[in-house]
C-alpha cells in the first residue's frame, strides 16, 4: 500500500538575496522567475503530480500575505489540505513543529514532507522518485534529508557529509555551514558531499518527539499556538500573542544538528535554489551571448550579463559578468559572482530603516500605520541629531551656524535670532524623546549665546546677529521673540535652570512693546510700522501653547485665546477657506498680489495649532476650521507632479511661487497627525504618504544628516545650502510621527 504523504510548502521567507525584486511585502516566492508562473504555485502543482498515494498538501505563510497566498492556491485541489498562516515570522522549526501538528491533529502520525516554496525543481517526476525512496527510512523513525550533488566549490549553500558507502540512502555524517571558497573546492574533490537543499522527511511522532527532547520551549509554545488558532474558508490562523513566544531558530540548528541515525537520500532532480542572480542567469532563457534581458532593455556588445528592468529604460553597454536589476524605486549593479551578497546590502538597508526592503513601489500601494518609524528613527536620531550637534554649533563664538553646505561645512553668515532659538527647541525636543546626546550642554550653549549677546537694554531680543556674535540688526521682531519663547518652553521643560526666569523677561517685554494697544494682536516691531502679517502671530500661538505645557498656566492660554479671535475675525476667510498673509494697519487684506497671497505650508500649521488649542480650551468648532485649512492646501496648494506643497498660491489656487521647500512638507504630516486624532476620517495612510514624500524628495537624496530645502516645481533640487532654522521643523513634525505611530503599552493584568 502506497503510504500518505501530508506535503507542507514552507512560504514564509523575505529572499533578500533577490532584492531589490524580492522585498517583504512580495517575496521570490511569489515571482515569476523563470516562466510557468510563481514559485509558489510550481511548487504546489510539482507536490500535486505524485503519480500515487494520497498527498494533502498545505502551505504556511505569513499571514500578510494571506491575500496572496489564497489567491495563488485557488485554482488547485490541495486535496483536503489548506493555508496556515503565521502572524508574525519564527524561523523553519516553528513551522515545522506547526506542520507537525497539524499532521498529528488530522491524520495521526503519519509521513510528513517539507519543502521550500521557492526552488527551482524541472523533473516532477525525478523529484517524487527520490522522495518515495526515502519513505521506508521515514516510515522507520528516521529524519530524512535530500542532497544534490555538487557541481562546482558553491560557497552559497549549507552542505551535508554523509558515509561512503554506496547506496540508494546514505547515513549522515555532520551537517557544515556555507564554506569558502578552498573548503569547497576540497567538499567537491571529496565526493561524499552533497549540497543541502531544505527538503525534510520524517514520521509525525519521530519530530515530535526529536521537539521534546531537543527544544522543548518551541513545542510546548508551538503546542500552545496551534490549539488556540482560529479558522475560517482562507485558512488557519495563529494567534499573535502566542506564537510570538515560540523561540526563532532553524530547523537545521534546532533539530536535524542534533538528532542521530538522519538518512540522506541523493537527488536525481535537476535543482537550482534560485538564491542569487546568478543563479536566475543559470537557469533563465538567454541570448546567443549569454545574457538574460528582461523588461525594457537596450544590451549592446554585452556578455553572459543578468540585467532586468522593472520599469524605465535600461541601457548597458560593454558589460560582462554583470547583474543589472532597476526597479521604480531602486537599482542593483555588481558581477555576478558577487550576487549572492546582496544580502549585506539589505541588512545596511534595514539598519537605516529604508523602506526599499519591505515595499514593492506602487502608486497605489496604502502603507502600514508606522512602516516609517524605523527610517525615521535612524535619520533623526543616527544620522542628523548626530552631525547638527557637532558640525552645527560654533565652538569659537557660540550660538549656532545659520546653514551648513552639503558637504557638511560651516557657511559662515550672519546669525538670525529666530535659528539660534530653534536649535535649542530641537537639542530640548531631541532630549524628550530620549536621545542620548549632549542636549544639556547644547542647550545651555545656545541660550548662553543668545542671552550674553543678542539681548537689547529694554529686555527683548535682537534680530541679527554676525558670526563673531556682534549685533547686526538690533531691530526686535515679534516673530524672533515667538521663537526664543518656544525655546525656552522646551528648554524649561529640559529642566534648564536659567529658562524661567528669561521666558518672565520676554513675556514683560511682549506686553510691554510688541502688545497692540487697541489689543488686536501684536506689533511687528515696537515701531508698529508697515504691513501686518499673520505669520508672526501664529508662531507665538504656538509658544504661548508651549509654555502652556510646560507650566500648566491657562494666562498661556489667555494669550493664545486672542490670536484665536484674529484668526477668526480676519486671518481666516471663509469663502476661499484660505489665510491671509499680509493685512494692512487695521487688519484688512493688503493691496494688490500681497493681498491675495495665501501659503499652503502655512495652512498646514494652522491647522494642528487649531487642533491643539481646541483640545486645551474646548473650542472644539475648530477642528472644522482645520479640516478646512488642511482641505484648501491639498486641493489647491500642491503640485500635481511631486505631491509636495508649493511656497505660495493664490486664494483662487493659482500658484504663485512654485518652489516647493521642506518645512511645508513637515507641517503638512503635523496636520494630518493633529486631524487624524480627531473625529473623521483614518488619516492614517495620508500621514505615512506624506513622510514618504518629505524622504523621497528632500532627504534622502541629500548627504546624510541633511536635506534639500528647495525643489522646483519639476522635481528637481534648486537649494544650494542647507539652512538650520528648517531643523526646527524636522524634528518637530517626525517626533510627532514617532509619537503617533508608537506601540502602545502593554497593560498588565492585576
Amino acid at each position: 500500500m502506497t503510504d500518505r504523504i501530508i506535503s507542507f510548502v514552507m512560504s514564509g521567507g523575505v529572499g533578500s538575496r533577490l532584492w531589490p525584486l524580492s522585498r517583504e511585502d512580495n517575496p521570490k516566492q511569489f515571482h515569476d522567475l523563470s516562466g510557468d508562473g510563481s514559485m509558489l504555485v510550481k511548487t504546489l502543482r510539482r507536490l500535486r503530480a505524485r503519480p500515487n498515494g494520497e498527498t494533502p498538501v498545505f502551505v504556511i505563510a505569513s499571514e500578510r500575505h494571506a491575500a496572496r497566498v489564497n489567491a495563488d492556491i485557488g485554482a488547485i485541489d490541495l486535496a483536503g489540505g489548506g493555508a496556515i498562516f503565521e502572524p508574525t515570522g519564527r524561523n523553519t522549526a516553528a513551522a515545522v513543529a506547526t506542520a507537525t501538528l497539524q499532521t498529528l491533529a488530522t491524520y495521526g502520525d503519519g509521513i510528513v514532507l517539507v519543502v521550500p516554496s521557492d526552488h527551482e525543481i524541472s523533473t516532477d517526476l525525478q523529484f517524487w522518485e527520490t522522495i518515495e525512496k526515502g519513505v521506508p527510512a521515514a516510515g522507520d523513525g528516521r529524519l530524512v534529508v535530500f542532497g544534490i550533488k555538487p557541481t562546482q566549490p558553491e560557497t552559497g549553500y549549507g552542505y551535508i557529509e554523509v558515509s561512503t558507502e554506496p547506496a540508494s540512502v546514505l547515513d549522515v555524517v555532520r551537517f557544515v555551514e556555507k564554506p569558502d571558497l578552498e573548503t569547497a573546492k576540497a567538499y567537491l574533490e571529496a565526493g561524499n558531499f552533497f549540497w543541502n537543499c531544505g527538503i525534510f522527511l520524517f514520521r509525525a511522532s519521530t519530530m515530535r518527539e526529536a521537539f521534546k527532547q531537543f527544544q522543548p520551549q518551541i513545542w510546548e509554545a508551538a503546542e500552545r499556538a496551534f490549539k488556540a488558532a482560529t479558522s475560517d474558508l482562507s485558512g488557519l490562523y495563529m494567534p499573535f500573542e502566542l506564537y510570538e513566544t515560540i523561540p526563532s531558530i532553524s530547523i537545521d540548528y534546532a533539530i536535524a544538528e542534533r538528532i542521530e541515525n538522519i538518512a540522506m537520500v541523493p537527488a536525481t532532480f535537476r535543482w537550482n535554489d534560485l538564491g542569487s542572480w546568478q543563479s536566475l542567469l543559470d537557469v533563465s532563457p538567454s541570448d546567443g551571448h549569454g545574457n538574460v534581458v528582461i523588461g525594457d532593455v537596450v544590451a549592446i556588445d554585452c556578455e553572459n550579463s543578468y540585467i532586468r528592468s522593472e520599469g524605465r529604460l535600461l541601457s548597458a553597454i560593454g558589460l560582462k559578468d554583470v547583474a543589472i536589476v532597476a526597479t521604480p524605486d531602486a537599482t542593483f549593479v555588481a558581477p555576478v559572482s558577487h550576487s549572492q551578497n546582496v544580502k549585506k546590502i539589505v541588512e545596511q538597508l534595514e539598519k537605516s530603516g529604508r523602506l526599499e526592503t519591505k515595499f514593492t513601489p506602487s502608486h497605489d500601494k496604502v502603507l502600514v500605520s508606522g512602516a516609517w518609524r524605523q527610517r525615521v528613527h535612524h535619520w533623526l536620531f543616527e544620522e542628523t541629531l548626530p552631525l547638527w550637534s557637532t558640525a552645527g554649533v560654533d565652538q569659537r563664538y557660540g550660538g549656532f551656524f545659520e546653514a551648513l553646505g552639503f558637504d557638511g561645512a560651516a557657511r559662515m553668515k550672519p546669525k538670525r535670532m529666530r535659528t539660534m532659538a530653534r536649535q535649542v527647541y530641537a537639542f530640548a525636543v531631541a532630549k524628550q524623546r530620549g536621545w542620548d546626546g549632549p542636549a544639556d550642554a547644547l542647550i545651555a550653549h545656545g541660550l548662553a549665546f543668545m542671552d550674553g549677546k543678542g539681548r537689547t537694554d529694554r529686555g527683548g531680543w535682537v534680530r541679527t546677529l554676525n558670526v563673531d556674535g556682534s549685533v547686526a540688526d538690533p531691530i526686535e521682531d515679534a516673530y524672533d521673540h515667538s521663537c526664543v519663547l518656544l525655546a525656552l518652553a522646551n528648554a524649561h521643560m529640559c529642566g534648564n535652570a536659567d529658562a524661567l526666569r528669561l521666558g518672565a523677561e520676554t513675556f514683560a517685554f511682549l506686553d510691554a512693546h510688541l502688545e497692540d494697544t487697541r489689543l488686536t494682536g501684536f506689533l511687528e516691531t515696537p515701531a508698529g510700522e508697515g504691513t501686518r502679517h499673520s505669520n508672526p502671530h501664529m508662531h507665538l500661538l504656538e509658544a504661548f501653547l508651549a509654555w502652556h505645557k510646560a507650566t500648566g498656566d491657562r494666562s498661556h492660554l489667555k494669550r493664545a485665546a486672542r490670536i484665536i479671535d484674529l484668526f477668526r475675525s480676519h486671518f481666516f476667510d471663509a469663502e476661499s477657506w484660505t489665510i491671509g498673509e499680509h493685512f494692512d494697519d487695521d487688519w484688512r487684506p493688503a493691496e494688490g498680489q500681497k493681498g491675495d497671497w495665501s501659503e499652503p505650508g502655512h495652512h498646514f500649521e494652522w491647522a494642528s495649532l487649531l487642533v491643539d488649542f481646541a483640545a486645551r480650551s474646548g473650542q472644539k468648532d475648530l477642528t472644522a476650521y482645520a479640516r478646512k485649512l488642511y482641505a484648501s492646501a491639498i486641493a489647491n496648494g500642491l503640485n500635481r507632479a511631486t505631491g509636495l506643497a508649493y511656497g505660495a498660491v493664490s486664494r483662487q489656487g493659482l500658484p504663485l511661487d512654485r518652489v516647493s521647500r521642506s518645512w511645508p512638507q513637515t507641517e503638512a504630516i503635523k496636520a494630518a497627525i493633529g486631524l487624524d486624532g480627531c473625529a473623521g476620517p483614518d488619516l492614517k495612510p495620508e500621514i505615512e504618504a506624506r513622510v514618504g514624500r518629505l524622504f523621497r524628495w528632500h532627504i534622502d537624496p541629500a548627504p546624510l544628516g541633511l536635506w534639500i530645502d528647495q525643489i522646483d516645481e519639476r522635481g528637481r533640487s534648486v537649494a544650494s545650502e542647507v539652512p538650520a532654522s528648517i531643523f526646527y521643523h524636522l524634528v518637530s513634525a517626525l517626533t510627532q510621527y514617532l509619537d503617533s505611530t508608537a506601540s502602545p503599552e502593554p497593560v498588565s493584568a492585576k
